[in-house]
């Protein structure tokens, strides 16, 4: 069952077991596995369907550190969240990356990789990408000519893609339109949370419209992304006593590593600058520092890829710049998503079916020079943070600043990735690497180049805003995703993570909203749900 808000007149009210707040990638894999434990859901939407701008308005703030897209842009506030754009890259964390590391400040997850093993492979099932994790050795069996690096100085994991965009729109979760105990309430804001007794009492919604919504609940799970996460908890003044709430911000910053020149560029092309398609399944390799690496060095687990692109500081090629607008100019409504999402179709076709051919020819040519993209690792920082201001939105909301910050770390984390890849090619006698000179200028913690990719500045990943933590005063959440000191209130998403790792969140995401549905399971007294394998399967009783 559905209803829109902003079609209702006055006040509604509603009971539930759980109320879910945001339906993106967490907000929905959380309701499914709820929903399979025996529990009434509602599910609560801020946007409708589809894009609309003044909803989308409702998102704006204030970047008042390092340079970032704007905040009405940098999430999607509609059913179905940021995933109905996302690029489908699904990978695992490291060990490494749950591990206190003692070169790092605030790392060291609070539960173990064992764990979250177990909770990957039902997340595995969601996007169907396979029972087991994409790896170097299965890309090497089926032809891909990945170099022979030490495994003490690189590692090469590997992506997953999901082979869908709109595995979360509101067409694709007919399960839970149709369940029996499931509700569906969009254009509904979250305004207020009121607290009593060291417990979420109700919570406030209202509609752009003018209508209200009052919900009671035994427990709340707040599921809407890094920066709304922290934005609600501020302004209802929850779990922030040790003053940790949208602190440790995070990104996957994106830069120009460098360059390998006097280079076997076809082979290097051919293994990392297009995806394979190994047992139905698409998958690309790329490059991170060993964990013995980042031990000896003290470096961040970040990664690179080996890519045909154009020297720093280059014209734009039309072709490039025709798609960056296309991604980035076009309102995202479904009829844009769409057109988008064709013409990344065209693209991944022609690199499977063209590339590394394409590139090489103009590399050959002088046009191209064989570049190392970056997409790194953040380390944690306190005063990288999410900021309450006196503006507010159309709905009353004191709307966000991000002062965005990074740390030397991080900076000397891609110098220390891209040297060990050329001390490996010099070794392997597939080329010369060449620093980009960003990386030696002492004043400059980070460069951007709109050359490298179309995201040029980050991965739009939003992270460590309500932080896992054992010890309320290293973090706002415990290993299960409630916040500390409120009995029945739950955080699901990327803005749990304590660290960030290389890998891309999404299926991270999944795994812990699962992980933290069972726990609030056991908590409301009910079995543990069975895995969850293929959305809409779930039956009703």
């Amino acid at each position: 069952m559905s209803i829109d808000l902003s079609q209702q007149t006055g006040a509604l009210r509603r009971r539930a077991d759980v109320c879910v707040i945001g339906a993106g990638a967490a907000g929905i894999t959380t309701a499914r596995q709820l929903l399979a434990a025996g529990h009434q859901v509602l599910l609560l939407e801020s946007g409708g369907l589809d894009y609309e701008r003044e909803t989308a308005d409702l998102n704006a703030g204030r970047n008042v550190g390092q340079a970032y897209y704007d905040l009405d842009d940098a999430r999607l506030r509609f059913f179905g969240g940021t995933t109905a754009i996302w690029g489908g890259r699904c990978a695992t964390l490291d060990p490494i990356d749950l591990q206190r590391r003692d070169w790092v400040a605030g790392s060291g997850w609070p539960l173990s990789w064992d764990e979250l093993q177990d909770y990957y492979g039902q997340a595995r099932g969601i996007f169907e990408i396979g029972d087991e994790p994409a790896s170097a050795e299965a890309l090497s069996a089926h032809g891909v000519p990945l170099p022979g690096f030490d495994r003490s100085e690189l590692h090469m994991p590997v992506w997953n893609f999901d082979p869908r965009f709109n595995r979360f729109t509101f067409d694709a979760c007919q399960d839970l339109r149709d369940h029996p105990r499931c509700e569906i309430i969009t254009h509904a804001s979250v305004t207020r949370i009121v607290t009593k007794d060291g417990a979420i009492s109700r919570i406030e919604a209202k509609a752009l419209a003018g209508a209200h919504l009052h919900v009671e609940a035994r427990a709340f799970v707040l599921a809407a992304g890094g920066i709304e996460n922290a934005r609600l908890l501020l302004a209802s003044n929850i779990g922030n006593e040790r003053d940790q709430v949208g602190r440790h911000f995070m990104e996957h910053p994106h830069a120009r590593g460098g360059r390998i020149v006097d280079a076997k560029a076809w082979p290097l092309l051919k293994a990392f600058g297009r995806r394979h398609r190994i047992g139905g399944h698409d998958m690309a390799a790329l490059i991170t520092p060993s964990a013995d690496l980042q031990r000896r060095e003290g470096l961040l687990n970040s990664s690179l890829t080996i890519v045909g692109r154009q020297p720093a500081r280059a014209s734009q090629f039309w072709g490039m710049r025709a798609y960056g607008s296309l991604k980035h100019d076009m309102s995202p409504t479904r009829s844009g998503r769409r057109m988008w999402m064709m013409t990344k179709k065209a693209a991944t076709w022609a690199q499977r079916h063209v590339d590394p051919l394409r590139p090489w020819l103009l590399h050959k040519a002088g046009k191209l020079e064989i570049a190392l993209l970056v997409r790194a690792e953040q380390a944690p920082n306190p005063d990288s943070r999410v900021l309450l201001t006196k503006e507010r939105d159309a709905l009353g909301v004191p709307r966000v600043a991000l002062d965005w910050r990074l740390s030397a770390i991080d900076k000397h984390s891609v110098t220390g990735l891209v040297d060990g890849l050329g001390r490996e090619l010099k070794r392997l006698g597939m080329g010369r690497v060449e620093r980009a000179d960003w990386l030696d200028e002492p004043g400059e913690l980070w460069r951007n180049d709109p050359l490298i990719s179309s995201h040029a500045i980050g991965g739009y990943h939003h992270m460590g805003t309500t932080r896992m933590a054992t010890d309320p005063r290293q973090g706002v959440v415990d290993a299960d995703g409630r916040v500390h000191g409120q009995a029945n209130l739950y955080v699901v998403g990327s803005s749990t993570f304590p660290t960030s790792s290389w890998a891309n969140p999404t299926l991270t995401i999944a795994a812990l909203a699962l992980r933290t549905a069972d726990r609030l399971s056991v908590a409301l007294n009910r079995p543990v749900a069975q895995p969850v394998r293929v959305p809409g399967l779930a039956k009703a009783s």
